[in-house]
């Protein structure tokens, strides 16, 4: 018989398989996850007729004579190339855009399958599964972390119907923020007030006068040694005796001497004249040097000279220092008037007796110092701190005496004059007589501020309003600032340790910065709340300001005060109303109360030969000896693909290639065919030979 029959049935059956493999393909061109199958071709055995020889001498070589049996389709290699992915509007269709698939099982996960087709709904007992009624595989979130853990075996992924969750009560408040470090601030509100009496009381708060800012929001910043010059009353001094009568003088340059400055030199007058005209021609060389001294002379009309210093100058008090003609004038060295003090910021300095210059670092401590050299005057004065933020100055006291208040800014070689400081205690300057209802205010004294809110939750899943209230404190010794804060809750909720009768209201925090605006430690770092409503418990609510030396919360920067971000972790209860699914294949469920918790995340598995994977019909590929064990895991990572909610992947048949397929297919049939239909003529030939 003719091996060209045989080997022509074996084409057709090769071809007649193609042609199935290939009809196969074309038959799921719209099948979701579908993968096409390529058949592939090779020879059977072929016949040896001669073998091949080595060359011998001068004889060559020769080939050896083989005839081929024919072909055969000894594989049919599956080719997973990425399918079009093509967008739904359903929450539960899932993509794979890489390699992978889907973890299925029928029986609680003893037997696992393989899936590309993220076609996934509920059950009624909510499985999610696909149209087989396979059980996606994954892990589910632990009750008790509220976290899919995705390093725990993988189970069947189960999502109750009516699922709600449980009210979460917070127990961390995170603020972001920049409190204004800067010479002009926008927020602030005034100062805290103080009574008359000397000393805190009543729950008074004294502020650092260093971090106050004016009416207009511009921060004072006093330095070491600023301050002002202040006086209750002229200096005045009053010489013993007249001006002797008749012929005086004369008297030299530097025989009188006030506040260090030398008076000219007085000519000798006339016998006839009277101790007025002498009193006189002395009066005129004093007040030639008034704006040197500062000190105005007059005489009483009878020759008895009165000297006096308003203090609204450079130059302070009465200092008279006679060197000669003492007795002429009538003045001595004992005709010191001293009524204007300096009053001076310092931080290392306390020093507040009356009749010195004075140093203060609080507010308290200049209202003290004030009122102190006040009562000196006037016993019925008091200098007080108003709920405005201003100083007001009053004489009550009607058997007292009228105050002259004089007011303007310390300079000197060493210090220089702060402005906002000096302008602001400038309207108290002119008269305050005794025992009337007139009041010297100052300006406003102010501090800078900033207030943050956020609603917290406790285990009932109640809503509290915690605020903070940040206020400018002091400077720090390493050339940063320090802000108090206070936290508060509405009542009837408490805060443990908060005093009667705010006991919802925990004041004395301090959080301090470094010079380069970071956050350098807060006092204190969380705070306990008894809600008062039922609820499990005290609470206690970390209060995170950002890390040590970090700028990652609060910061302290030459810019407005802003709150970027406020945030916390609790929550009230709510209930399921939508799941979608992210790129790690995560189901997130959205609740009515807002919140947005992944409930479970899908397992996606790779194989070292995804090749060698069976299928098993309905998407289905199960493992086999070949493929190798499944790469279980999380998408995205461990060359898995990730995933993509709201699509589907169509099937990777490409239409066009298989219908020239088939062409090829179809030729290939024909010609063997043809090899049959020959081989049959050729034995026709043999058998008429005969006849």
């Amino acid at each position: 018989m003719l091996r060209s029959l045989f080997a022509g049935v074996t084409g057709l059956q090769a071809h007649q398989t193609a042609m199935d493999v290939e009809g196969n393909n074309i038959a799921n061109v719209n099948t979701t996850g579908f993968k096409y199958s390529r058949a592939n071709f090779s020879d059977l055995l072929s016949q040896t007729k001669l073998i091949a020889t080595a060359p011998q001498g001068a004889l060559g070589g020769k080939n050896g004579l083989q005839v081929g049996l024919g072909a055969q389709v000894d594989s049919a290699t599956r080719i997973f190339s990425q399918g079009s992915v093509q967008v739904t509007d359903k929450n539960t269709d899932v993509a794979i855009q890489g390699d992978g698939f889907f973890v299925l099982s029928p029986d609680g996960g003893q037997t696992l399958k393989y899936s590309r087709a993220g076609d996934f709904n509920f059950d009624a007992d909510g499985n999610l599964v696909d149209n087989n009624g396979l059980i996606l595989q994954g892990w589910l979130r632990d009750k008790e972390t509220n976290k899919v853990d995705n390093t725990m075996p993988i189970t069947q992924i189960n999502i109750p119907p009516g699922l709600t969750t449980s009210a979460n009560p917070t127990s961390t408040v995170t603020i972001k923020a920049n409190l204004n470090a800067g010479s002009k601030v926008e927020q602030f509100s005034p100062t805290k007030t103080l009574d008359s009496v000397d000393g805190i009381q009543n729950n008074e708060i004294a502020e650092d006068f260093s971090v106050l800012t004016n009416s207009e929001g511009n921060a004072l910043l006093l330095k070491e040694n600023q301050g002002i010059w202040f006086s209750f009353e002229r200096a005045t001094t009053t010489a013993k005796n007249a001006v002797n009568a008749g012929k005086i003088g004369p008297i030299a340059t530097g025989d009188i001497v006030i506040n260090g400055i030398e008076i000219g030199g007085i000519p000798e007058t006339s016998e006839n004249w009277t101790a007025e005209q002498n009193a006189i021609a002395i009066m005129s060389q004093i007040n030639l040097k008034t704006n040197e001294t500062g000190v105005v002379a007059t005489t009483d009309g009878n020759g008895k000279l009165t000297l006096t210093n308003s203090n609204d100058k450079a130059i302070k008090n009465i200092q008279v220092d006679i060197k000669n003609q003492g007795s002429i004038s009538g003045l001595a060295n004992d005709n010191d008037s001293v009524t204007a003090y300096q009053y001076r910021y310092s931080r290392t300095q306390k020093q507040f007796e009356t009749g010195k210059d004075k140093y203060f670092t609080t507010t308290e401590e200049l209202r003290t110092a004030l009122q102190r050299e006040a009562r000196v005057i006037s016993k019925g004065a008091e200098v007080t701190l108003g709920s405005d933020g201003r100083f007001a100055i009053k004489n009550l006291d009607s058997e007292g005496s009228d105050l002259f208040l004089s007011v303007t800014g310390i300079e000197d070689k060493k210090t220089v004059s702060n402005v906002f400081l000096t302008r602001a205690f400038e309207p108290v300057q002119g008269n305050l007589y005794k025992g009337t209802r007139n009041i010297k205010f100052t300006q406003s004294f102010n501090v800078a501020e900033h207030s943050a809110s956020i609603d917290i939750f406790d285990s009932l899943g109640t809503k509290h309003t915690l605020k903070v209230d940040f206020r400018k404190k002091t400077s720090t010794a390493t050339g940063g600032v320090e802000w108090g804060f206070v936290v508060s809750v509405p009542h009837p909720a408490q805060i443990v340790g908060a005093v009667e009768p705010n006991t919802n209201r925990l004041e004395g925090g301090v959080i301090s910065f470094n010079n380069d605006g970071s956050v350098s430690g807060s006092n204190p770092t969380s705070i306990t709340i008894a809600t008062a409503n039922g609820s499990a418990g005290d609470q206690t609510i970390n209060l995170d300001f950002g890390g040590d030396n970090s700028f990652e919360g609060l910061t302290s920067f030459d810019s407005k005060s802003a709150t970027s971000g406020v945030s916390q972790d609790g929550y009230t209860g709510g209930d399921l109303v939508g799941i979608r699914v992210d790129q790690s294949g995560t189901l997130i469920g959205s609740f009515t109360n807002g919140r947005s918790l992944g409930l479970a995340q899908l397992a996606t598995a790779r194989f070292t030969n995804q090749q060698g994977l069976m299928s098993e019909g309905g998407n289905i590929f199960t493992q086999s000896a070949n493929s190798g064990d499944p790469i279980i895991g999380m998408a995205a990572t461990g060359g898995r693909g990730f995933i993509q909610s709201s699509a589907l992947e169509g099937s990777n048949v490409d239409l066009s290639r298989s219908l020239t397929n088939l062409i090829i297919i179809q030729r290939g049939f024909q010609a063997n065919s043809k090899t049959i239909t020959t081989s049959d003529q050729l034995l026709n030939t043999l058998l008429q030979l005969k006849q």
